[in-house]
C-alpha cells in the first residue's frame, strides 16, 4: 500500500497561489488541501484541481457528533478525494459514521492520532493522557482499525509500531517530513524521507521544503528519489 509519489501539502492562503504552483509541473502529484485553503475557496478548489488530474488528500480532520460527521462525510464523498480524515479522539462510533457517510466513493478514511506538532509532555500535561506517546499513537491506531478506517495519520516515529499493531496493509501517513538540514518550523516530532522509508510510512507529507523551495520541482524530485530509495 505504500505511495511513491510524496503528498504535498498546498499550504497556501488562496487559490491563485495553489494553481500556480501546481503549473510548475506536468505530471499527476498527490497533493493535501487543508483547513487553510478549504476555508477559503471551499469545494471548487478541489473540483479544479481534480479536473488538473491530481489526486488530493483533504484533510479536514473532521470531529464531531457521529451524526454531523456523517452527514458532512456524504458531502465530502461528492468530491472524488484520494483521501480524507478525521479525528480518532472523536471515538469508534464517530469513525464508523464517517465511513458510512463515505459508502459508495473511492475515498480512503484515516484517523490523526496525535498530531506532529505534540510534545510527550504537551500530551501528558494539556491532555491528561499518563500513556506515553507512542502508546496514545498505537491506541487510536487500534480504534481507527477497529473502527474500519483504512490508516491514521501519525509521524514516522511510530509507524513501525502501528504496523506491528495493526498490519502492514494499514496506512502510516506522516507528515513532519524534512529532508536534512531542513528546518523543522512548527513541528516537534520530524523525519527524513529516508527515515519515513526505514520505518514503515506508507505515505509522507510535505510542505514548505517544497512548496517554499528556490526551485520545486528540485526539490520534489530529490525527496521523491530519497523516499523510493533511489
Amino acid at each position: 500500500m505504500r505511495n511513491e509519489r510524496p503528498i504535498i501539502a498546498l499550504d497556501f492562503p488562496a487559490k491563485e497561489q495553489a494553481l500556480q504552483f501546481l503549473g510548475q509541473f506536468e505530471e499527476s502529484l498527490f497533493v493535501k488541501v487543508g483547513m487553510e485553503l478549504f476555508y477559503q475557496e471551499g469545494p471548487e478548489l478541489v473540483r479544479e484541481i481534480n479536473r488538473l488530474g491530481h489526486d488530493i488528500f483533504l484533510d479536514l480532520k473532521l470531529h464531531d457528533i457521529p451524526n454531523t460527521v456523517e452527514s458532512a462525510m456524504r458531502g465530502i464523498a461528492k468530491l472524488n478525494v484520494a483521501m480524507v480524515n478525521v479525528h480518532a479522539a472523536g471515538g469508534i462510533e464517530m469513525m464508523r459514521a464517517a465511513k458510512r457517510g463515505l459508502k459508495g466513493s473511492d475515498t480512503q478514511l484515516i484517523a490523526v492520532t496525535q498530531l506532529t506538532s505534540t510534545s510527550e509532555e504537551q500530551m501528558q500535561r494539556e491532555q491528561m493522557i499518563s500513556a506515553s506517546l507512542e502508546e496514545s499513537v498505537v491506541h487510536y491506531a487500534r480504534l481507527a482499525d477497529e473502527a474500519g478506517l483504512d490508516g491514521v495519520v501519525c509521524s514516522v516515529h511510530e509507524s513501525e509500531a502501528i504496523g506491528d499493531a495493526c498490519g502492514e496493509e494499514f496506512l502510516r501517513v506522516t507528515p513532519g517530513i524534512r529532508p536534512a538540514q531542513a528546518s523543522v518550523d512548527d513541528q516537534k516530532r520530524v523525519a527524513t524521507p529516508a527515515e519515513a522509508s526505514r520505518q514503515g510510512s506508507t505515505h509522507i507529507v510535505v510542505g514548505r521544503a517544497i512548496t517554499k523551495a528556490a526551485n520545486p520541482k528540485d526539490s520534489y524530485n530529490q525527496i521523491r528519489a530519497e523516499w523510493s530509495g533511489q
